[in-house]
Order: structure tokens, then C-alpha cells, then sequence
């Protein structure tokens, strides 16, 4: 029988790492290390919890993964003993204090620069950068999380776990799961148009879907069309793929196309309810885009972000509907119809780019995850996706009717334009000083953006807020109303914000 060993284990409730992944990486490391002879046999899984002071569970635990690598051995009615011979290829250890100081200390030292395409992303001004935690009034982007089923979420997931077959732990289609293809084909008919379900592309949300996009269909310096005012995320999307992103003005019929420089590859738009200023192109707009692109052999690049919601007519058609001869991209999102984290969008691609799209994702991120798509094809499959949009409907009025009653109940110098869709509104500031005002009222925990922020070029802006009403309940919307009402009025007095 071989001679116990006295392990030189070292473990920190604060290292870093769980103490599973410790107690494991320290006893490889004193076996790679050669400490013990071959023979050598470890404590009990029961005495070394004692000695450590932790759970035996966890120690089960890290002995399970040196079985399961090779490191040791079980014999039956005797304990367990170093292997051998050892794995032939040996990794590094997973926590080596000495290492990790070496990394701190590295720090400082100089490092190579960024390219030129990643310094121009790195320096783009995000004015609706992503924010975390719990919303508050006015967050744009997010919708009301605080009503999704998430039990029901929950127990489909349940059934999709038990019903996974081993032949879906492999690769998926480089496409996206068949079945969420099929629903959002279905789903499409209430968008006023149709698809096949082979040109049904799924990403990982809106922003992959134009990031792929562009690098797809644009090579570096080539011109795209932007609306001005317009989403920064399709603009840094544009900077990624070395494009020129050129700016055309936005009005109350939408982008006027007329009114664009010469050159242009591809125009991104926001029609059914552009972003941030909330108008839906005209119908006459939207035939002259059309025909633009069919004269210049170019791409409309179409985002729908949240175009199902409205508050005064049936929605409007999609652009995608319209389109005569396949030059419209249609980019969908369950972002703003779901929840964020679920990072699920899709395409509506030509029929002959679909096979060059799936392999240039080869090059990426191959296919999005499995288990999420496979949840979100049985909430709509089964109806619940349909009954979830109902019911926000029916929340985002009241949402929006709080909005526009507690701004004029306030008597605070805002006029709110007309907000025929989506899930935020525009309220013009009688006396200016957007800027100065949005900051005062991010610090009362009010998250409100100025819409000159959404501007690539304009020099002369609007004095204007862009307020966010889905993410929160009518009581914070009425009290968030309030407390912005004290920020302006304090900013107009003069007294410190």
C-alpha cells in the first residue's frame, strides 16, 4: 500500500476562482511538478475537507476532474493514487499566484496601438450606451421586462432541456434552428409581407445582424446613407466594416433620398418608426428609396426594431413589402418585443445571398446558441408570442398615456410631439439647454438623452429630450415626471441641478 501524501494545497476564498477549480489546479500542479512518487496516495476526499476547512462536495468534486483528465487513479478498498503514466500534454496550471503577478505588472507596459478602424470605434461617440440594472425613467431601448412570463419562459425551457437528443449537442444549422425559422415566417404575415423560411437568417440580435451585413455587402470605403438624426449602432456597424457612413436628412415624411450625396451602396432606415425622431416614411418617400436603389444596383438595409406597437391606426406595412425586385434587407429583433439579454434577431435575405451568409459565418460566431432558439420557436409555435404582444399593447398606452398626462399636469416647459408608435417620444424644450438638463437629471437617477446626441453631422440641433416609457410602470413615469419637472425648473432658476 502506498504512503499517503501531505499535499502542499493552497486555497483562497478571494482568489479569483471557485475553490473547486483551486483545490484542483493545485494538486495538478504538484503532480506535473513530480513532488510525489508514482505510488503516492491521496488523502480521503473526507479528511482533506476537514483539513481545509471546506465542503466534501467540493472536494468530490475537483477529484472527479483529475479522473477524469488522468491525473489520478481509483483502486477500489484502497483510495485514490497518482496516475501513470501522466496526460501527455500537460496545460498550464489554472491558478498560479506568481503568473497572475506578473500579469498585474505588465499592465503598465506599453502595448502596440489600435488599428485605424478600431481606434475610429473606439473613439465614436455612443450616446445610448447599453446600461444595466434595473430600469429607470426614461431608458430608451428597453421594453416592459418587469411583464414578461418568465414562468411560462421557464417551463418551456424545461421542455426543451428534457426533449435535447444527443444529435443537437453538435453544430446547428449555420442558418438557426428550423423551427424559429418557420415561426418568424409565419410571423412576418403580420408585418404585411412574406418570406420563405430559407431566407429566415437568425443572429445574435440586431446589432450582428448589421455588423454582418455590412461587411457582406459593402468592401471599405464604400458609401452608405445614414439618417440624420439616426441610430448610432448602425453607424459604428458602418465603421466596423471600413464604409463611409454619410448622413441624409430626416424629416416628417422620413428620409428624403433625393437629397443624398452621390455614390451611395446601401441606405440603412428606420421607416416605420425612424429612430430617434419617431415619423414613418411616407409612401412617396419610400418609392423613391425604392427606386433609387433598382437605378443604382444598391441595398436597403431595413430595421424594424419596434415598428408592431402603435397607438392611433393599424401598423404599416413593412418597407419589405413594397419591394419589387429583392434589393430590401429586412433586420428583426425580439429585443425590444421580448427582453434585451435574449440577444435573438434575424435577417430576411435574397434568396442568392443566403448560402454565401452561411458560410461567411464560418468565419464568426458559426451559429447563435441553440437552447434559446429552441425556447423562443415554442413561445410562438404554441401562440404565447402573439398574446404577449397584445397584452404590451394594451400596457404601452397606458405607459404612454401616463407620459403625455404627467408632463401636462407638471406644467413643466416641455412639449411632447405626437407619438404614433414605439416606445419612446420626443418633447421639445421650450428653453432650450437640452444637454445641460439631461445631465442634471442623470444625476437624480433619471435617464433621459438629448436628441442632438443622435446626430453624425447636423450642426444646428434641436433643444429636445428623447424619453423612454416601456421599461417602467406608471407610477415611476409619473414620479420620474416630477422629479424631472424640479431638474428644469431648478436649471431655469439657476440653483444647482
Amino acid at each position: 500500500m502506498g504512503r499517503t501524501l501531505t499535499l502542499p494545497i493552497r486555497i483562497d476564498a478571494d482568489g479569483g476562482h471557485t475553490l473547486q477549480q483551486q483545490l484542483f489546479a493545485s494538486i495538478r500542479s504538484s503532480i506535473v511538478a513530480g513532488r510525489f512518487g508514482a505510488e503516492g496516495r491521496l488523502p480521503s476526499t473526507r479528511a482533506l475537507a476537514a483539513e481545509l476547512g471546506i465542503s466534501r462536495t467540493t472536494v468530490l468534486l475537483a477529484f472527479d476532474q483529475l479522473h477524469a483528465e488522468g491525473y489520478i487513479v481509483a483502486r477500489p478498498g484502497s483510495g485514490n493514487y497518482i496516475a501513470r503514466p501522466l496526460p501527455e500534454a500537460l496545460p498550464e496550471p489554472l491558478f498560479d499566484p506568481k503568473r497572475a503577478a506578473r500579469s498585474r505588472a505588465s499592465a503598465s507596459l506599453k502595448h502596440p496601438g489600435l488599428s485605424a478602424r478600431g481606434r475610429a470605434l473606439a473613439e465614436a461617440p455612443t450616446p445610448d450606451r447599453r446600461r444595466s440594472g434595473p430600469p429607470r425613467a426614461f431608458r430608451l431601448g428597453t421594453p416592459a421586462v418587469d411583464l414578461f412570463p418568465f414562468a411560462l419562459w421557464s417551463q418551456l425551457a424545461r421542455q426543451c432541456l428534457r426533449s435535447v437528443s444527443r444529435s443537437r449537442l453538435d453544430y446547428s444549422p449555420l442558418a438557426g434552428l428550423s423551427e424559429l425559422r418557420e415561426a418568424i415566417a409565419e410571423q412576418m404575415a403580420a408585418r404585411g409581407t412574406s418570406c420563405e423560411l430559407e431566407q429566415v437568417f437568425i443572429v445574435a440580435g440586431a446589432q450582428r445582424g448589421l455588423d454582418l451585413l455590412f461587411h457582406l455587402l459593402l468592401d471599405p470605403g464604400d458609401v452608405a446613407y445614414l439618417e440624420e438624426p439616426g441610430y448610432p449602432g448602425a453607424y459604428t456597424a458602418l465603421l466596423s466594416a471600413g464604409a463611409r457612413a454619410l448622413g441624409v436628412p430626416v424629416d416628417r415624411e422620413g428620409l428624403a433620398i433625393e437629397r443624398a450625396p452621390s455614390g451611395g451602396r446601401l441606405a440603412y432606415v428606420t421607416p416605420s418608426h425612424q429612430f430617434p425622431l419617431g415619423v414613418a416614411m411616407s409612401l412617396s418617400r419610400r418609392q423613391k428609396l425604392l427606386a433609387w436603389a433598382s437605378r443604382h444596383g444598391a441595398w436597403v438595409v431595413e430595421d424594424d426594431y419596434d415598428a408592431g406597437f402603435r397607438y392611433d391606426a393599424r401598423p404599416l406595412p413593412c418597407l419589405h413589402a413594397l419591394d419589387p425586385d429583392g434589393r430590401v434587407i429586412y433586420v428583426g429583433t425580439f429585443s425590444k418585443t421580448l427582453f434585451p439579454s435574449l440577444r435573438i434577431g434575424f435577417l430576411i435575405l435574397p434568396t442568392d445571398l443566403v448560402d454565401a451568409f452561411c458560410r461567411a459565418r464560418l468565419a464568426s460566431d458559426v451559429h447563435p446558441p441553440l437552447l434559446e432558439q429552441a425556447v423562443l420557436a415554442a413561445f410562438m409555435l404554441r401562440g404565447h408570442y402573439q398574446r404577449h404582444l397584445r397584452r404590451m399593447q394594451t400596457a404601452y398606452t397606458e405607459r404612454l398615456d401616463t407620459l403625455q398626462s404627467a408632463l401636462l399636469q407638471s406644467g413643466i416647459p416641455l412639449h411632447l410631439r405626437p407619438v404614433h408608435s414605439g416606445l419612446h417620444a420626443v418633447a421639445d424644450l421650450a428653453a432650450g439647454e437640452a444637454e445641460p438638463i439631461a445631465a442634471a437629471a442623470a444625476e437624480q437617477h433619471l435617464e433621459v438623452m438629448p436628441l442632438g446626441a443622435y446626430y453624425q453631422a447636423t450642426r444646428a440641433r434641436p433643444e429636445a429630450l428623447v424619453l423612454g416609457f416601456g421599461a417602467v410602470r406608471p407610477a415611476v413615469i409619473r414620479s420620474g415626471v416630477a422629479r424631472l419637472a424640479r431638474v428644469i425648473d431648478e436649471r431655469r432658476r439657476g440653483a444647482p441641478g
